[in-house]
């Protein structure tokens, strides 16, 4: 996976991102969801490498990055200062500013990154979420069935961690598994990945952070945004699954155009994990989306 690619380990403030760069053209990051690493964009990568200088990093905690202590309110783990971190990563290679792509997880870093750092992104694309704070406040018995991993992971330290250590394995497996289309969509190259980054030692605490993180201080953050009447400046299109659970229980096009000014979007005829079930589409919104006629 990544052939071409160069490997780098980048300090950032309070951690060390991992990513790997290549291509020619404009700076576009693709970041990951859980439980998962950047290796989910090895369908899509070389494809977009031809028009694109190509990163794509593992957040804090995921992956090959480190994986600090959370602190009280899971802080380290709060999307502003993962969002920090990419911002630092992308400014390390040489891009103050960048095209933004992203899947679950690294979807909601990156709708934070948008909203701190709008001087950054160029245009944005996010893949099969709806904003945090609508997701929590619409929360049905369908979607906590579906998303149960949202509840699980945010119980009190160290009961879930405990039980993710117990088989890591087993737990991507049954996160992954559960989608629409069970685990057909993943090529056994990446699930090794996805396998051996959840077993390393503090992967658990980390993305118990994360979602800790997400149930409390971003919810915080995201008040204080909508509060303030803040929203996506830059274009914005939104990308989910006709066979999601995102689209099931959301109306994703409206709840977006409520949180930006600019928004447009498609569904994809597949589930949850767009760029591996069906990454002839995202490579196609891709290109139409972040094109421009400098790279036409």
């Amino acid at each position: 996976m990544f052939e071409g690619f160069s490997t780098h380990d980048v300090a950032v403030e309070g951690a060390t991102i991992h990513a790997r760069v290549g291509g020619h053209g404009p700076a576009l990051l693709l970041l990951h969801g859980h439980p998962q690493t950047h290796a989910m964009w090895h369908r899509v990568a070389e494809g977009l490498s031809m028009r694109f200088t190509v990163v794509v990093a593992d957040l804090r905690g995921y992956g090959d990055s480190s994986r600090p202590e959370a602190g009280p309110q899971s802080a380290a783990y709060s999307k502003r200062v993962m969002a920090r971190d990419m911002v630092q990563l992308m400014a390390h290679l040489g891009f103050a500013r960048f095209l933004l792509g992203a899947h679950d997880r690294g979807a909601r870093v990156a709708h934070r990154l948008a909203l701190d750092h709008p001087e950054c992104v160029e245009k944005l694309m996010l893949l099969d979420i709806a904003p945090t704070l609508d997701m929590y406040a619409g929360t049905d018995e369908d979607f906590a069935r579906a998303y149960w991993h949202w509840f699980f992971l945010v119980q009190p330290a160290p009961m879930p961690e405990r039980l993710i250590e117990a088989d890591p394995r087993a737990y991507v497996r049954e996160v992954m598994g559960r989608r629409h289309a069970g685990l057909a969509p993943f090529a056994p190259a990446a699930m090794a990945e996805y396998e051996r980054c959840i077993a390393i030692a503090g992967t658990a605490a980390a993305i118990c952070g994360d979602y800790r993180a997400s149930a409390g201080i971003d919810l915080d953050h995201d008040r204080d945004d909508r509060d303030a009447g803040n929203k996506l400046t830059m274009p914005l299109r939104v990308m989910w699954g006709a066979d999601g659970v995102v689209h099931r229980c959301f109306d994703v096009l409206e709840l977006w155009q409520a949180q930006a000014t600019e928004v447009s979007g498609a569904l994809a005829g597949c589930g949850h994990y767009l760029a591996e079930e069906d990454p002839a589409a995202v490579l196609a919104q891709m290109h139409d989306f972040f094109r421009s006629e400098k790279n036409a």
